[in-house]
């Protein structure tokens, strides 16, 4: 019994991690329409910027995550100018060819960017477990948890309560009724693009530090979109429920499944919630 229930801890506390990624899906898709099928990539290049603050440049944690998020905004910008403005309201299929090839060119660039550096992330938190009530629960991956979830709270409240926020809904009901009442719908969706971004960095560094697994978050960003398309593709609370469903589902596929199916289980598993 407390194996179960440390799987269900477990799988809830990476859920609150995915629905900090997936939230980087989620505000991009709700104002512009666009599917980031390069999600993933994105992920890698926050994570990988804030490697470069901390290993190459030899700033502290705080001063890495500003760098990064400034090179996310800097990607953020070029990407809205090049790509972005040309995407909206084209074919799927369109979007789908564009964002893939974009994610192609960040694995390249990442690729090249990673010689020399390494592929951990050093965050203050303890490594020992908690134990409450003889169930141990892992310090980081709690701390990871909290961490993702007032982020979420942060970006949630932002996108419901702010009047930015109320703009970007605005432009997602109607963009030339948005136009119409004077907002500035290309400075909102260069906004939303930074706004991924940041999230991006946040949730790179997280990942890396829980999951050990390195800068490869293609499979990653396929997790994502059964929890996106399970919550909701412009839903945040719906999001945020399926991510946990998902982090669940796919911590007991792996523990029940993998040693009599032989691995790969708990991707499989997030497929099948649907």
């Amino acid at each position: 019994m407390h194996f179960f229930l440390s799987l269900l801890v477990e799988g809830a506390l990476a859920g609150a991690v995915y629905a900090l990624i997936a939230l980087a899906f989620v505000v991009v898709y709700n104002a512009s329409r666009v599917i980031n099928f390069a999600l993933g990539e994105w992920l890698m290049l926050g994570a990988l910027l804030v490697a470069m603050g901390v290993h190459v440049l030899g700033a502290g944690l705080l001063g890495a995550l500003a760098f990064a998020c400034a090179g996310m905004f800097a990607v953020a910008l070029i990407f809205n100018r090049l790509v972005l403005q040309h995407l909206i309201g084209q074919p799927l299929i369109s979007i789908l060819m564009v964002t893939l090839g974009v994610g192609a060119l960040f694995r390249g660039l990442g690729n090249f960017a990673l010689s020399g550096i390494p592929s951990s992330i050093p965050l203050p938190i303890s490594p020992g477990p908690i134990v409450v009530h003889d169930l141990s629960i892992p310090s980081d991956k709690l701390t990871a948890a909290l961490i993702a979830g007032i982020s979420v709270g942060l970006v949630a409240w932002f996108h419901h309560r702010s009047r930015t926020g109320v703009a970007l809904r605005a432009i997602a009901d109607d963009q030339q009724a948005a136009m119409a009442a004077g907002i500035n719908v290309d400075r909102h969706l260069l906004l939303v693009w930074c706004m991924a971004g940041a999230i991006c960095v946040v949730a790179g560094t997280l990942w890396i530090y829980v999951s050990g697994g390195g800068f490869g978050m293609a499979l990653v960003g396929l997790k994502i979109f059964p929890i996106v398309i399970i919550g909701g593709l412009d839903s945040i609370p719906g999001t945020i429920i399926a991510a946990i469903f998902i982090g669940v589902l796919e911590s007991l596929a792996t523990a029940y499944l993998d040693p009599i199916l032989g691995g790969g289980c708990g991707l499989v598993a997030c497929y099948l919630g649907l």
